[in-house]
């Protein structure tokens, strides 16, 4: 068998919870007739209708406003963002009402919000459509954060989000839509809060996610080929983090890593830090390193891109510097 493609493992996901809740629906630019800008919601409408795959005018502000309302009067709306850059126009309602109102209403209301779409630095999209907006939203109260990296945890992931209460930000990566996998058999759900132990190691832990655990994998192979062996990490979970697993990987191999192509300042991999250091302080023997992308908007020339973001070759250099004290 061929095994299944990212993008088809995300509609099976939304596919099967439609059919089995008829509260969900889905709204967004272009998710009916067209499927979606990559065929996420592909043969949806058709199955479906318009009520509950609706496609709604260019007005990220107002259709995310209406999943909100939705969702209080006890639907389960996905939107598709159809690039997540697009959602900065929605930063209100997601946080000021999506986030919120659960809290204070007085828990009156209940917010069970998908929230999804293609981000991350894809191949010369440009600045406006390369946006990274994990880091955006981190510090929004009330809204939980995953990040898919495979077939088999987009659709376990999927469908854990959707059968939440609360608002679930889901960022997939517009390079790994036709990353292919075989699916375990059977219904399956993937924790929202808990991170994915790639490969168990003793000498380093990388902690990463999205994209860049195919980069750190790639690092892996290589460090192998000299002994050194790495615990990778795919955090999955961006808020709520599962430090619980991220400190004993720690407290085992005393050295860290973070892997991520949000930007340094203020990024996931600073706020990871930051707990790192308060909660597992005595357990490093070296002191974390943070391998993030450059505080540049990403340029359309594929060279310089390429330039602005990690590469396995960094993470080599950095496992190195790290265990055999060479300079990078």
């Amino acid at each position: 068998m061929k095994g299944t493609l990212l993008f088809n493992a995300l509609r099976e996901a939304i596919d099967e919870e439609m059919a089995k809740d008829p509260l969900v629906c889905v709204m967004g630019e272009d998710v009916g007739h067209y499927g979606g800008s990559y065929k996420v919601t592909k043969d949806l409408y058709e199955k479906y209708g318009a009520l509950r795959v609706l496609d709604t005018p260019i007005a990220e502000n107002s259709f995310t406003g209406m999943a909100v309302g939705a969702a209080m009067t006890g639907l389960r709306p996905i939107v598709e963002g159809m690039n997540m850059g697009f959602l900065l126009l929605a930063f209100n309602q997601i946080s000021n009402n999506m986030g919120m109102l659960r809290y204070t209403s007085g828990g009156n209301y209940k917010i069970p919000t998908v929230v999804r779409g293609p981000g991350g630095v894809g191949r010369q999209l440009g600045a406006e459509h390369s946006q990274r907006l994990e880091a955006y939203f981190h510090a929004v109260p009330g809204i939980k954060i995953v990040a898919c990296s495979t077939p088999t945890n987009a659709k376990g992931l999927m469908k854990a989000a959707i059968r939440d209460d609360n608002p679930v930000l889901f960022f997939e990566h517009v390079l790994l839509y036709n990353l292919t996998e075989e699916l375990p058999k059977g219904e399956y759900v993937c924790a929202l809060d808990q991170a994915d132990i790639v490969r168990e190691g003793s000498d380093i832990t990388i902690l990463t996610y999205s994209r860049m655990r195919h980069h750190c994998l790639k690092a892996v192979q290589q460090l192998e080929d000299i002994d050194i062996d790495v615990e990778l990490i795919d955090l999955i979970s961006l808020k709520p983090f599962d430090m619980q697993t991220v400190a004993a990987s720690i407290r085992k191999t005393h050295r860290v890593i973070i892997v991520e192509e949000c930007m340094k300042t203020g990024g996931i991999g600073a706020e990871l830090i930051a707990l790192i250091t308060e909660q597992c302080f005595d357990d490093l023997d070296e002191r974390p390193i943070r391998l993030s992308s450059q505080d540049i908007p990403t340029p359309y020339n594929g060279n310089l891109e390429n330039l602005t973001i990690i590469q396995p070759h960094q993470i080599v250099d950095a496992a190195k510097k790290i265990l055999l004290k060479e300079e990078s």
